[in-house]
């Protein structure tokens, strides 16, 4: 493998400053500009994947692997420190952050509980995978659904997660089209990708007094499952996915995203550094809701979160489940640890 020094460069909005990274490929001129293309392991786990670094042919030094190992060995405090520069922080900050997480999930489920009584049509949550979405909007709505399950009738929510047609989307937004009702799309970003789902959201959505769903084609599951052609959406949507809408290239894609997003909420949860990931970890523990089942102590808790922080750039995540990953490591095991670094961790 062949290492190279990047004296001056950037990769979208960050700077990268004599830094080393393993080549993935070689200094290419596009249409574009020129760039090299190398792992971001070095710059933390929220960069560990190709990145395309812009820079020129003379700011790239070929080095040796050592200085790559010397690097990695000399990462210290965080991610945070790695990729942006900053300094370490006091416990007094961390406190203040993690009291700003949670205002912002409380700001989640305070709107999903305006989509449940039809206050608001629609909502899209933005934000990293494992961090607490799903799960917030799901409780919130099974909370809302409580005289349906005591009159033992349907609730009238329903979680959709994976692929879906335009056509299945069509289908499903009837099933669901009374007042009162919320469909939650969770990472089910097939119906955000394709142009005919998206002109249905769009219609299901509109900000008019009446939203008026038409599927002008001929269709044996329509008719074989009594779906008329036409009907009035009166329930609501929640988007929850790890797109942040503004980072889409595509142009054609742009228009239609910032479309749908004119016509919803949107709440990105802002949590896009190691430190507010591990922040939010903290958060939700000292709520006394993380380790529940696990028997663990307070000191056994301490052990798993102090484990994750001192592994931070190693871990293949850090998330909420990643942190239950790994106690349920510590239930099954002593030697809990080496199970971690085995399962858990990246190999460098």
């Amino acid at each position: 493998m062949e290492f190279v020094l990047i004296k001056q460069g950037q990769y979208q909005k960050l700077q990268i400053a004599e830094k080393v990274f393993p080549v993935v490929k070689q200094f290419k001129t596009g249409v574009r500009g020129s760039y090299i293309t190398v792992d971001g392991t070095t710059l933390g786990s929220d960069y560990a994947r190709p990145l395309r670094i812009k820079c020129t042919e003379a700011d790239i030094v070929d080095v040796e692997q050592d200085a790559y190992d010397r690097q990695l060995a000399a990462l210290s405090v965080n991610q945070d420190i790695v990729a942006t520069g900053e300094t370490g922080f006091t416990p007094e900050q961390d406190e203040k952050r993690m009291d700003e997480i949670e205002e912002r999930f409380e700001i989640l489920n305070e709107m999903t509980g305006a989509l449940k009584s039809g206050d608001i049509r629609a909502m899209i949550v933005t934000g990293p995978p494992g961090v607490g979405k799903s799960y917030g909007v799901q409780q919130t709505l099974e909370e809302q659904s409580i005289f349906e399950d005591v009159a033992s009738k349907r609730r009238k929510f329903e979680v959709v997660k994976g692929a879906m047609t335009a056509l299945g989307l069509y289908a499903k937004l009837y099933e669901y089209s009374d007042s009162g009702s919320v469909l939650v799309f969770d990472d089910c970003d097939s119906v955000l990708m394709d142009d005919l789902a998206l002109n249905i959201l769009k219609a299901a959505l509109d900000s008019g007094k009446k939203r008026k769903i038409f599927w002008n084609a001929d269709s044996a599951k329509l008719r074989a499952e009594g779906i008329p052609n036409s009907f009035e959406f009166k329930g609501s949507a929640c988007f929850i996915t790890n797109i942040k809408f503004e980072n889409v290239k595509s142009k054609r894609m742009q228009d239609h995203l910032e479309a749908l997003m004119s016509r919803c909420h949107y709440l990105d949860l802002t949590l896009d550094t190691m430190r507010d990931k591990h922040l939010r970890i903290k958060q939700i523990a000292r709520t006394g809701k993380l380790f529940q089942g696990y028997n663990f102590d307070k000191e056994g808790e301490q052990e798993v979160l102090d484990f994750m922080y001192e592994n931070r750039n190693q871990l293949r995540e850090m998330s909420l489940r990643m942190v239950l990953k790994i106690a349920d490591l510590k239930k099954i095991s002593k030697k809990w640890k080496s199970l971690a670094e085995s399962t858990c961790m990246r190999r460098v």
